[in-house]
């Protein structure tokens, strides 16, 4: 009797909450926006490069999506903004790889699908290893702060082919 009255209990709770949030699978726009400004305004400066195009860009969701202060943040703030600015990253990622895929010859798709399959297990092995070496609550945003940095990372990489193959048309 007592477990039915548990069960209702929280059969009822969980009426009256409502349903869970939806887990955010896609970008917000304004961080879509902010990212797309950040690269097109590097494309417009002369000698440009992928680590000039990272050092701009990178972080400019997060950082303030933390309020300014990196340090000030909880660590679960930090892991939810981190991931907030990698979905942006992650799209990039995502458009620029459709791109070559749908342009290059089927020899160059299998090997960037290779290279995109090597890519990814590299990323999870480097930020995998932040849990490894320091471990406990600090690893989490090290982890987070990773596979945004290296998202981001192969993002710039693919959009410069993806840039260029658009050029060629």
């Amino acid at each position: 009797m007592q477990f039915r009255h548990l069960l209702l209990s929280l059969v009822l709770a969980l009426i009256v909450a409502g349903p869970l949030p939806a887990r955010a699978d896609a970008p917000a726009a304004k961080d879509v926006a902010t990212i797309g400004d950040c690269l097109r305004k590097q494309d417009k400066k002369p000698g440009g490069s992928q680590e000039a195009d990272e050092a701009a860009c990178l972080m400019t969701v997060a950082k303030p999506c933390m309020g300014g202060d990196e340090t000030a943040a909880s660590p679960g703030r930090k892991i939810e903004c981190l991931d907030r600015e990698r979905l942006v990253w992650d799209g990039i990622v995502n458009d620029s790889y459709k791109t070559m895929m749908n342009a290059l010859d089927p020899d160059q798709q299998a090997k960037l699908r290779e290279m995109q399959r090597s890519w990814i297990h590299t990323r999870d092995l480097t930020c995998g290893f932040w849990y490894d070496y320091f471990q406990g609550t600090m690893a989490n945003p090290m982890i987070a702060y990773c596979h945004n940095r290296e998202t981001a990372r192969r993002a710039i990489f693919l959009r410069i082919f993806a840039a260029d193959i658009a050029d060629r048309k």
